[in-house]
């Protein structure tokens, strides 16, 4: 656990109340702002999955949920979520959303292997979205497109905050940059990939960094990712790999690179089937989620997690808070399938009361 406290360090709203207060409406504000821009309607989350679907988010394809079983279940094993990324995929096939529109919802997980400091937690509250798109917007400038949409829903709150508390003064630029983490790389070459983000976003403020969770030209990977949602290995318009990225910006208060949101357009049933071959994990293909998108019945998407507010296990870090959201504000169509398997697939996700438990 590693704990970074600034010398010299003051709240700039004077107490814990009004830091509560800002970080209420900061997510306020910024969920209307998301919505607006992307076309989002809000909806209900689970915050348990049974285990063995397929269904719960591996992150970096390594870290273990939370698990327990369930007594009135006949001891089946659940697991808190760590995302969710691919429910939300079930869930609009089951709306039946058609492309341009999404839906998005304000999820709790737990996240027991997450390295604990300023910004990481075991328990996560952000904001998960996903938005139906056509096979056709499947590429990088409309990665791009979102991407300037989601940054200007976050300067938007920037201002509307100022308003509110004008300690907390706007500082993010006018437009964002963006980079492949290839050409990030080719740039910082004698750097680690921690610090090639800081470098490269104190620079410019502001920085997607695309191709998150492919091979780079070193063997290395950036920053690892699970190979069942998003797309990391499909060329795109600039010749380098990957529909998916992270949205980064700078941090004065700890003096580096923060994460505001992990997204990116997700796979399709060949870069599904190219991604669990690279992972060597061929064998989710038997699960109820990959089968359903392996058989093309599932909606083609772009989504990702947006952190609105980190329950940080060091008490100093709640009254540092304010201080991010004054550099930065915040930590961003097919029919359901008729098939017996679509449906129990979707049966299983709906979110049950009150333990929100989803079953197959």
């Amino acid at each position: 656990m590693s704990l970074y406290i600034p010398d010299n360090y003051r709240n700039l709203l004077g107490n814990v109340e009004n830091t509560e207060k800002a970080i209420k409406a900061v997510k306020d504000m910024f969920q209307d702002n998301l919505s607006a821009q992307l076309a989002l309607l809000r909806v209900t989350a689970p915050m348990v999955v049974l285990s063995g679907t397929g269904l719960n988010d591996d992150l970096n394809g390594v870290e273990r949920p939370v698990a327990f079983p369930i007594k009135d279940m006949a001891e089946q094993k659940a697991e808190v979520v760590h995302s969710l990324a691919k429910w939300k995929r079930i869930k609009l096939a089951q709306m039946g959303v058609q492309p341009g529109r999404g839906i998005y919802t304000d999820m709790n997980a737990l996240r027991p292997d997450e390295e604990l400091d300023n910004i990481h937690s075991i328990y996560v509250d952000q904001w998960d979205w996903e938005k139906v798109i056509s096979k056709e917007q499947r590429n990088l400038a409309f990665l791009k497109k979102i991407v300037r949409r989601i940054y200007e829903a976050i300067k938007v709150t920037e201002n509307k905050l100022y308003v509110e508390f004008p300690q907390i003064e706007p500082m993010l630029p006018e437009d964002i940059f963006f980079i492949h983490s290839e050409q990030l790389l080719l740039q910082y070459p004698n750097l680690t990939p921690k610090e090639r983000e800081n470098a490269i976003v104190k620079k410019h403020k502001a920085v997607f960094i695309i191709g998150i969770g492919g091979e780079l030209s070193d063997g290395t990977v950036h920053d690892g990712r699970a190979a069942d949602y998003d797309d990391w290995t499909t060329r795109n318009e600039d010749g380098f790999d990957g529909l998916n990225g992270d949205l980064m910006l700078w941090n004065p208060v700890l003096n580096s690179a923060f994460e505001v949101s992990s997204m990116g357009i997700r796979v399709d049933e060949d870069a599904l089937m190219r991604q669990l071959k690279i992972r060597g994990c061929e064998d989710r293909c038997e699960l109820a989620f990959h089968k359903a998108l392996l058989n093309c019945e599932l909606p083609y998407t772009i989504g990702g997690g947006l952190v609105a507010l980190t329950k940080f296990t060091q008490p100093v870090a709640f009254a540092m808070f304010v201080q991010f959201i004054q550099s930065l504000q915040l930590k961003q169509f097919v029919q359901a399938s008729q098939s017996v398997q679509s449906r129990q697939l979707l049966q299983f996700m709906q979110p049950l009361r009150p333990l929100d438990v989803v079953q197959l």
